[in-house]
């Protein structure tokens, strides 16, 4: 891990793998990049992969403010732009994909290529943890996550060591960026209503979602033109969790189908 300062003075953390094709992956609200462990070994050589902490989690600053999806957005160009990187692919998982849709719609120039996993057409109108997160402590107790977790049903597939990396890096995130950030996803506009999506995109989801309605991976495919979906059964809403080595396999494929 590296600690990259941008122009606006916010310190980021970040894990930066291997050389070649720059790729940017994009962590869920309430994670940190220990979550994208599994998929960063399963990647292919020749890949430069960067997965930063977000701001407000893990070792990366964690400001009162500057928790909306433009700001996130803008943190992830801010990265670009301190690493002299002038495009590079973007993957996000679930709410990770939804800020990679916003730096595709705003800033379609920075990017050779988008994936989303797992990720949201729309959350808009859309509040399934509202009342769970406004009790949260402070700080933000194991409590408090097994609560969370709780209403999130993550199935019996997913490591049981895995998970409790997650919920120890989980207690890092305050009490006030678990809040902000979700209500800065929930009242965000979704960004294939905001912008158009132009870049070449690969969009992956789970046949059985139980978090976001199953049919919003093929919406959001047919929001952005000439999208590939690409949907996996028996998986749920946690695509990333529950298949890695498929995730891996079809993500690595469309690198090199572009490159």
């Amino acid at each position: 891990m590296k600690a990259v300062r941008l122009a606006d003075g916010l310190r980021l953390f970040v894990r930066d793998r291997g050389t070649g094709t720059p790729v940017l992956l994009l962590h869920a609200w309430g994670e940190t990049h220990r979550a994208l462990d599994r998929l960063v070994e399963l990647l292919p050589d020749g890949l430069r992969v960067l997965a930063p902490d977000q701001r407000g989690v893990g070792g990366s600053d964690k400001p009162g403010r500057g928790y909306r999806l433009e700001d996130a957005a803008s943190d992830v160009i801010g990265l670009l732009d301190a690493l002299d990187l002038p495009v590079a692919w973007v993957v996000g998982s679930s709410s990770g994909g939804y800020v990679a849709q916003q730096v595709a719609a705003s800033h379609p120039d920075r990017l050779l290529g988008l994936v989303l996993v797992g990720a949201p057409r729309s959350l808009s109108g859309i509040d399934p943890l509202g009342a769970i997160l406004e009790g949260f402590h402070d700080p933000v107790t194991p409590a408090d996550l097994a609560a969370l977790n709780g209403r999130l049903a993550l199935p019996d597939t997913i490591p049981r060591d895995f998970l409790a990396v997650q919920d120890a890096a989980a207690l890092t995130i305050p009490r006030h960026v678990w809040l902000a950030g979700y209500r800065g996803l929930v009242q965000a506009t979704p960004p294939t209503e905001s912008g158009r999506i132009v870049t070449r995109t690969l969009v992956l989801g789970g046949a059985d979602d139980e978090l976001l309605d199953p049919t919003q991976a093929a919406e959001l495919a047919a929001a952005i033109p000439g999208s590939r979906l690409v949907i996996y059964e028996r998986t749920g809403h946690f695509v990333l969790w529950e298949r890695p080595e498929r995730v891996a396999r079809d993500l690595g494929e469309f690198i090199a189908a572009g490159a």
